[in-house]
């Protein structure tokens, strides 16, 4: 059912790419309700404007808290055009039909980005717009809804197509993204007064849904809602793909962890290589080595300014995606020689303070595993050297970014070994020490890192008889004096840090 437009009520907080939406409306008669600034636009574009406030005889008060919130305004959105008893009203009212509403919403996110002044951000908090869209989009049978600047163009393509007449399916459209942006508003001003204090329900909105090639799988479909420029620059190569987003996921909290000059390879979320050294040329090769194979088509995240020499050592190797904080012109010269190849210059950490999971037809959320340790307590024969001390952190960093069970082993601040995704401890040990002998490591000396207790004494025998050399673990197992004692009896350190880090 086609409706002509015949008036409208414009109020904007952006006046931005309105022009020509508004010299259409006046070439086609449109009749234009204002307000304020607003009107004060609309009339230098030459297109003529009532003011609000003769509609309403009321002006602006409250220092313009309430400009629109009358039943002049009101009457005319909500009128059903079809009732006569409404149509009647509007008649002994002197109300006007309202058949096209522009608004969009103070800036509540954007100010709360930019002050702390609490006044400041109240004031953002729309009430006239959002009651405003809310009105017009319950009668989307009658009213055109446009509640955000970033459906200027649609709309101008509507009054252009249907020469000021739209159909019932492009107001129902309308009307639904109306209420997403509501919506929207809504969950941001809710977080603002909840502070990360727990909410009586789940409340994410995160606007800008990308659709995706595919989800995890070609037969599935994904789409990524967030703003990816906010936190890198993508300097060449395809879009990234589902999986691509998980694993930069991975790539980024890992690396977020170390301070020295680091390089990591990620693949499916799991580190296979990693290492800690004097320039990124070297930390690159220490990583590579300690999984040459897993290597291949992964994930690379360094935490420096990648140089020329590094470059020309990592374009050696296929992989997916390089995240770096910086690539000198030489650099990037090398590394776009290969079309499909991404490169992301990460501008900011990433900033999650929760990670979700959907389960049970419900979702389950908790806080970021932050930190990595609650204490450091030597409980083995002889408290931790220097050197294993700082393999023994660099260690459990690794481990807390594996899927658990999981065993990290490390040398020299390199990754050396590491087991994940296993049924069990033992296993996830053999299979980094299988991993660490394929490679050629000598792990004579080496450290070894677990993501939970060890309820016997079996995987701190095997490290031992592997030529490992010091433990660190969260305890908290009924027995970990088995495994304590069996360390003093044979010349191991053990850490204990009171902390878990499962990653399922």
């Amino acid at each position: 059912m086609q409706k002509q437009i015949k008036s409208a009520l414009i109020s904007v907080f952006y006046k931005d790419n309105l022009e020509n939406i508004v010299k259409k409306l006046g070439e086609q008669g449109v009749t234009i309700y204002s307000t304020g600034g607003t009107q004060q636009f609309i009339e230098a574009q030459g297109v003529k404007c009532v003011a609000v406030e003769d509609l309403t005889a009321y002006p602006s008060i409250l220092g313009g808290r309430v400009k629109t919130l009358h039943p002049k305004v009101f009457g005319g959105i909500l009128a059903r055009r079809e009732n006569g008893q409404d149509l009647e009203q509007l008649k002994q009212y002197e109300i006007p039909e309202i058949d096209l509403v522009i608004v969009d919403l103070y800036p509540f996110e954007e100010t709360v980005k930019s002050t702390t002044e609490e006044q400041a951000i109240i004031e953002k908090i729309d009430i006239g717009g959002v009651s405003l869209i809310r009105a017009a989009g319950k009668n989307f049978k009658d009213v055109v809804i446009v509640a955000s600047k970033d459906q200027y163009a649609e709309l101008e393509q509507v009054l252009n197509d249907g020469k000021g007449a739209t159909t019932l399916e492009q107001r129902r459209s309308f009307a639904a993204k109306a209420f997403e942006v509501c919506a929207h508003y809504d969950v941001a001003i809710s977080g603002y007064f909840l502070n990360n204090e727990s909410s009586a329900y789940f409340q994410v909105s995160a606007p800008q849904g990308q659709v995706l090639r595919y989800g995890e799988n070609p037969h599935q479909q994904g789409v990524f809602y967030g703003d990816l420029n906010e936190i890198f620059d993508k300097l060449h190569g395809k879009e990234l793909s589902y999986n691509n987003l998980v694993d930069v996921d991975a790539a980024c909290q890992l690396i977020a962890e170390f301070n020295d000059t680091t390089f990591a390879v990620i693949k499916h979320t799991n580190v296979c290589g990693i290492a800690s050294r004097a320039t990124l040329e070297e930390a690159w090769t220490a990583a590579l080595a300690g999984d040459k194979e897993s290597a291949f088509g992964g994930v690379l995240a360094c935490n420096k300014v990648v140089d020329a020499a590094t470059a020309k050592a990592v374009n050696e190797i296929f992989f997916e995606i390089l995240i770096a904080p910086g690539f000198e012109p030489a650099a990037l010269e090398i590394l776009q020689t290969k079309k499909n190849r991404i490169l992301l210059l990460q501008k900011q950490p990433v900033k999650s303070k929760y990670m979700y999971k959907n389960v049970l037809n419900g979702v389950l959320v908790q806080q970021n595993d932050e930190g990595s340790y609650v204490e450091w307590k030597d409980a083995g024969a002889a408290p931790a050297t220097a050197a294993q001390k700082s393999d023994l952190e660099f260690a459990n960093i690794v481990c807390k970014h594996l899927k658990s069970n999981a065993i990290a082993l490390v040398k020299d601040r390199q990754l050396v070994g590491k087991g994940c995704g296993q049924t069990s401890r033992i296993d996830a040990l053999r299979h980094a020490i299988e991993k660490a002998k394929q490679f050629e490591f000598e792990l004579k000396g080496a450290v070894m890192a677990s993501d939970a207790f060890f309820p016997f004494d079996d995987c701190v025998r095997i490290a031992y008889e592997a030529g490992i050399t010091a433990v660190i673990q969260p305890g908290g197992s009924i027995r970990d004096n088995d495994s304590i004692e069996y360390c003093k009896q044979h010349g191991m350190a053990m850490v204990i840090t009171g902390m878990r880090h499962f990653r399922h």
